[in-house]
């Protein structure tokens, strides 16, 4: 068995779901896993064993919301994991280097260590390039650098791991990836409490709800939901409606500013981030979920976590139509296939005055999660990279 190091710079674990499953599979498949994090989001523990796991976290700097934010997060970040990955190294020589993206440049992390013997695999949760262009709105010299980095990291890997078939072509074709280098290891929920109870004051006394859960930043679309809302409220005059958005991130506060600017507050909770107990009733009781990611080459190739999470508790969601969405949600979703707030809003509306359709896109999806999209599965993708890399 392998001694391994995963290094994750945007989440905490066990914060990080993803991160956090593949830690603790590797550990159940016998080899001994340190992770190097970020402190943040209550995680704030510089170094502790966590389940059999050992956790190392360094400070971080404020979450970058332009170039200059961005280069001084990553930079500071750079340090940490530089300083923590020789104290991992000096406890117990590792044999993998596990890197988690974004950002993609944690190969010069890991150079040293590749040079000493260390096996890299490259753990690819977001296409880069695509996410620097959808997040800036322009390929300037900085966006060069991402791509520049990409093609450094996936040359550095000797195994590649990616969230979905989509991400996996990509990165075989920029990193010449051999087919035996290359595996899908999905994100599909584990250890999800679905036996709660739901709470119908969630409804704030209203027949419908509506959830989303997720990141709110400039790539998610939550603005599109307070659209959808106001036009299910004042266009549709809908009454019967109840939104709860769960989460955070840069653009909270602008999604805040714009629910109040309509007057919406009585119709939408934005509550923040969540405990898991609050997200478990909160997915029991809703009677659709919301996946507003826009239509854009960077989603396309995106499988986002809540789409899972809602399949998990056989609920239907409305969706933007995009690739790996329709892979994943197949017919438990309803899509929409343009950009637009109205027809968002209409398509949730059609979705809640249809109750055999909604239960039976929730079983529907329940099912596919539990056998085609199964974490059972992600797993033994997760072994076989792991022997090849050992092997390589």
């Amino acid at each position: 068995m392998a001694s391994v190091l995963i290094i994750v710079e945007n989440l905490p674990v066990p914060f990080d779901r993803r991160v956090w499953q593949e830690a603790c599979a590797l550990r159940d498949l016998g080899h001994e896993v340190a992770v190097i994090c970020p402190m943040m989001k209550g995680y704030n523990t510089a170094d502790e064993v966590l389940e059999g796991i050992q956790v190392y976290r360094h400070p971080l700097a404020l979450e970058g919301s332009g170039v200059v934010g961005f280069l001084k997060e990553y930079t500071h970040a750079l340090w940490g994991e530089f300083r923590l990955a020789f104290k991992a190294w000096r406890r117990k020589k590792f044999d993998v280097i596990h890197l988690c993206n974004p950002p993609d440049i944690l190969f010069l992390v890991a150079l040293p260590y590749k040079l000493l013997g260390a096996k890299v695999i490259f753990d690819v949760h977001d296409i880069t390039p695509e996410l620097f262009e959808e997040k800036f709105r322009r390929r300037n010299a900085l966006y060069w650098i991402v791509r520049f980095a990409e093609r450094c990291t996936l040359a550095l890997a000797n195994v590649v791991i990616a969230t979905n078939e989509s991400v996996l072509s990509i990165v075989k074709e920029r990193g010449k990836k051999k087919e035996e280098d290359v595996f899908v290891v999905r994100t599909s929920p584990k250890a999800i409490d679905t036996s709660i109870a739901p709470d119908p004051a969630l409804k704030r006394g209203r027949k419908f709800l509506a959830a989303y859960i997720g990141v709110m930043g400039v790539q998610d679309g939550v603005p599109y939901l307070i659209e959808a809302a106001r036009h299910l409220v004042r266009d549709m005059k809908r009454d019967d409606v109840q939104f709860l958005l769960m989460g955070t991130g840069e653009d909270y506060d602008k999604v805040v500013a714009l629910r109040d600017s309509y007057g919406l507050q009585d119709y939408i909770d934005l509550p923040g981030r969540v405990s898991d107990s609050f997200l478990s009733q909160a997915l029991t009781t809703m009677d659709v979920g919301l996946s507003c990611d826009p239509i854009n080459d960077f989603n396309q190739h995106c499988t986002m976590n809540k789409t899972l999470e809602y399949m998990a508790f056989a609920k239907p969601q409305v969706m933007f139509e995009i690739r790996e969405g329709r892979i994943s949600a197949g017919d438990a979703a309803a899509y929409v296939t343009e950009n637009s707030a109205s027809l968002f809003a209409q398509t949730i509306a059609e979705l809640l005055d249809d109750p055999a359709r909604r239960e039976q896109m929730g079983k529907l999806g329940f099912e596919r999660l539990h056998a085609d999209l199964s974490w059972a599965k992600s797993t033994d993708q997760l072994q076989r990279a792991y022997q090849r890399a050992i092997e390589a």
